[in-house]
């Protein structure tokens, strides 16, 4: 019997729900935090392609690539969902699979409220717990939608 072991976070935007959509996807590269990478070169762009199975990855100063894993819904402007196939060990693996969920609800014209679910970290296996205590631990996702937020209101 597997427990929830799911990441949830979220974070109220004063933009219109279109807005909130495209500063998270498009403008990924704006607000992805640069220590965030698991290339050997420094992160130069996280680039997320807009589509269902379209790749989302980074690319290294040096003009390295990394996997993170791919699209797996595209719903402009209320859902993307992404699989996150990142190991334990900060290596792509595509054997891995969990999944990063965001939902974007309006709550008026200029208002919406981003919803971030990060699941599946059963794949982890013994590792689960620990894997899941990182992503809700401090400069994880919570910093990282603070980031977002910031880059959709500027």
């Amino acid at each position: 019997m597997s427990t929830d072991t799911a990441v949830r976070k979220a974070v109220t935007l004063a933009v219109p729900q279109d807005k909130a959509f495209s500063a998270f996807t498009a403008g990924i590269n704006r607000w992805w935090p640069r220590e965030h990478h698991i290339g050997q070169a420094e992160l130069d762009e996280a680039v997320l392609e807009p589509r269902e199975g379209g790749r989302w990855y980074e690319r290294g100063v040096d003009g390295s690539e990394c996997e993170w894993g791919k699209v797996v819904v595209w719903d402009p402007p209320s859902r993307l969902v992404l699989s996150w196939q990142i190991s334990g060990e900060w290596a792509y693996d595509e054997n891995l699979w969990t999944e990063v969920e965001v939902t974007f609800t309006a709550e008026g014209p200029d208002r919406t409220l981003v919803e971030l679910e990060h699941r599946g970290l059963d794949a982890y296996g013994d590792a689960a717990q620990q894997m899941r205590d990182m992503f809700d631990g401090p400069g994880a996702w919570q910093t990282t939608l603070e980031r977002y937020a910031e880059a959709a209101l500027a």
